[in-house]
């Protein structure tokens, strides 16, 4: 073989092998182009959370090429068989827990009319209602504490009514807020008032009549309903009046001066008739109605009906109306 023929042999093997090694690493850069990388993040059930990077998606092959070793109660968000999501994480719950959704999960598909919904214009609008005003219940304890408690409403409760503006906000016809703006009261509401007294039995021993703190010789009992009906013997409520104003003297600072008891108030100069006129004279010995012995008595025994210290016929004074009679000066 010539010079000539072996250096055409020679070009050719050089060409062929450049040829081969140009398509070796042509391949391999193919390859290496076909291979995806990923950054992966896997946070444990204690909260940290590691990056690692790698062309693996299956859960189970990336942890244990990163070497993350599962104890029996955790368990791993997405599962152990699952590959990898779109979010390319990685996250081990215990067990026990409830396993929430990964980011990259796909969420509740939500309607256009829902989204909508959340934008509908909030509207504002002025209401005025009538509401109640609830009335509240008033005690009141007689001066004595022993014998049998019993309650007597004086005078019954109402309730009153104000008139409240709100602005009111709404949402798709739905109250979303309300909020005070003011309030007028129309009427005011009544009290209940209840006496509670402490009922003791009259007793009588010879010719004494024992009832409550005080105590009576039978005729100055006569005396005092006598007296009780020429001021008021119309009705029980109305002689119970009467004596209830005694009454509240004798236990006021402001009266003592004309008596510790109901019948020293009675004889008291000017302030009834007793000392005015001798008109209640002709009730003595029991002329007067039983109705007015019971409301004597039973203010002897604490009942009341209003805490009034004095009265006069209704029409020439202004107070309180009972039985014909105005009450005022309160306690």
């Amino acid at each position: 073989m010539n010079k000539n023929e072996k250096a055409s042999v020679s070009l050719k093997k050089i060409i062929c092998l450049s040829i081969l090694v140009i398509l070796i690493f042509s391949g391999i850069g193919v390859m290496a182009s076909n291979v995806s990388l990923n950054n992966v993040k896997i946070i444990l059930s204690n909260g940290y959370e590691m990056t690692v990077i790698t062309s693996k998606t299956n859960i189970a092959e990336i942890l244990d090429e990163n070497n993350v070793v599962l104890t029996e109660e955790e368990r791993t968000v997405p599962d152990l068989e699952e590959e990898l999501s779109d979010n390319k994480t990685i996250k081990i719950v215990k067990g026990s827990e409830d396993l929430e959704e990964s980011e990259g999960e796909k969420e509740e598909a939500v309607s256009i009319e829902t989204v909508l919904a959340n934008y509908a214009p909030i509207v504002e609008k002025i209401v005025t209602e009538e509401v109640e005003i609830p009335f509240e219940t008033i005690t009141k304890e007689s001066s004595s504490t022993t014998g049998e408690k019993q309650n007597r409403v004086i005078r019954e409760g109402r309730n009153g009514l104000k008139e409240v503006t709100y602005k009111v906000k709404y949402q798709n016809d739905a109250e979303i807020e309300k909020t005070v703006i003011s309030e007028k009261v129309i009427k005011e509401p009544v009290n209940k008032v209840v006496q509670v007294t402490y009922h003791v039995y009259t007793s009588r021993g010879g010719d004494r009549v024992s009832s409550g703190k005080w105590s009576y010789t039978a005729s100055e009992l006569d005396l005092l309903c006598a007296i009780t009906a020429q001021e008021c013997g119309s009705s029980y409520n109305g002689a119970l009046a009467v004596i209830t104003t005694a009454c509240n003297r004798a236990e006021s600072s402001k009266w003592r001066s004309r008596g510790t008891d109901p019948l020293s108030q009675y004889k008291a100069k000017g302030q009834f008739c007793y000392s005015i006129d001798n008109h209640w004279k002709k009730r003595l010995n029991g002329n007067y109605p039983s109705y007015v012995e019971q409301a004597v008595l039973d203010a002897l025994n604490g009942a009341r009906n209003h805490n009034f210290l004095s009265f006069r016929s209704a029409g020439t004074h202004s107070g309180t109306v009972i039985g014909g009679n105005a009450y005022f000066n309160p306690m």
